[in-house]
């Protein structure tokens, strides 16, 4: 028995704008809704807008809220001030990552983890686990929230005019209670594009109203709605990791590349946390001798690498594509691929990528493909 894909408070709406659905992680979504190049160059140049209402929210209370935060996860959730927010991850006592967070302190004793769509319900059961013990509370609230993203150069003025909060003084990976089109909204400095921009959390009764406002208030810069595939182009030009591709349980933080987001000299729960000890010994590694290397591949030609073909150098197998597709800002095919230390320097010549039989020549380089101008 299959279960119906769950649908946003906008969905709707997206129909009525022409979109070509798909299921994501159980959710019928926005793929696009004309073409994904324009959604592209519209977040990069001018401003786009996303329906995100798929990610989970999970809301942590309570006395020893961050005392559990700490000992669930890899970060240091205890130096981040309230209005802030912080990239963390949840790993496995082997150190196998479940999820790749971002974790807003929204007061005192009061915090939001927002977790991957794919892996919000593994990251809920892993806090409620781990909450035994603590004087805190682990609450899914999936359903409580519609989460509309407006993101690029443009997204300030758009948001500017339709809410009260001071944007000017709201920092990236930031977040502050306003009313957005006269309806209360936790602003968030934060995104998935490379871009400036922001995430609005409100009641998905609000969704709707909100979406028309900020349509409204982008008409005259060339704001337009944008779905998931732009945003997975968008991500991948910024180096940013997704989750069951740069990501997974048999890797842990340091095999990313991501060895920065754990936090050893944590006080709290006297340093304890899940996946210490591994943790621990996967940084040995990785500083003596790291197995592969996160990198990205630029291509010569113009076939598209795609997650899972092989990295070749000389004949040899010696990396895996990850997350490939052509980049429209680049206007040439671009991946990003585990490859073994040895040919990982940017400017390796010779390494290829098996595209169906025929080994097709890319560049190595340093990630992101793509940084904007501050």
């Amino acid at each position: 028995m299959t279960t119906a894909p769950r649908l946003t408070a906008l969905d709707a709406l997206h129909r009525s704008l022409g979109a070509t659905m798909t299921d994501f992680a159980g959710w019928d979504m926005p793929l696009r809704y004309g073409s994904e190049r324009d959604e592209h160059h519209a977040v990069r140049t001018r401003a786009g807008l996303f329906d995100l209402s798929h990610m989970g929210e999970i809301t942590v209370t309570g006395p020893q809220a961050v005392e559990l935060l700490d000992f669930a996860l890899v970060g240091n959730i205890s130096t981040v001030g309230t209005g802030r927010a912080r990239y963390t991850m949840i790993c496995r006592e082997d150190g196998g990552i479940l999820d790749d967070l971002i974790v807003y302190r929204l007061g005192e004793t009061e915090y939001m983890v927002v977790a991957n769509a794919s892996n919000a319900q593994v990251v809920l059961d892993a806090l409620t686990e781990r909450a035994a013990g603590f004087d805190a509370e682990v609450r899914d609230d999936r359903d409580a929230y519609a989460l509309i993203a407006v993101q690029g150069p443009e997204s300030p003025g758009i948001l500017k005019s339709v809410t009260d909060a001071d944007l000017d003084g709201l920092k990236y990976y930031a977040g502050l209670p306003g009313t957005v089109a006269g309806v209360p909204a936790l602003i968030a400095r934060t995104g998935y594009t490379g871009e400036d921009g922001f995430e609005l959390f409100l009641k998905p009764e609000h969704a709707e109203g909100v979406w028309k406002a900020l349509t409204e208030a982008g008409e005259g810069v060339g704001l337009i709605p944008c779905g998931l595939s732009c945003r997975d182009t968008l991500r991948l030009e910024a180096g940013m990791p997704l989750y069951g591709h740069e990501l997974t349980t048999s890797l842990t933080p340091f095999d990313a590349g991501l060895g920065r987001v754990v936090k050893f000299e944590k006080t709290t729960n006297e340093g304890r946390f899940v996946g210490r000890e591994a943790l621990e010994k996967a940084a040995e590694r990785a500083e003596t001798a790291p197995p592969r290397k996160l990198v990205g591949l630029i291509a010569e030609g113009r076939r598209v690498p795609r997650a899972g073909f092989s990295v070749v150098k000389d004949g040899e197998v010696v990396g895996e594509v990850t997350s490939g597709a052509p980049s429209p800002t680049l206007g040439k095919p671009i991946a990003m691929a585990y490859v073994d230390a040895a040919h990982a320097e940017p400017g390796t010549q010779g390494v290829g990528v098996d595209v169906r039989g025929t080994h097709e020549p890319y560049e190595v380089v340093a990630l992101p493909f793509y940084k904007r101008r501050k």
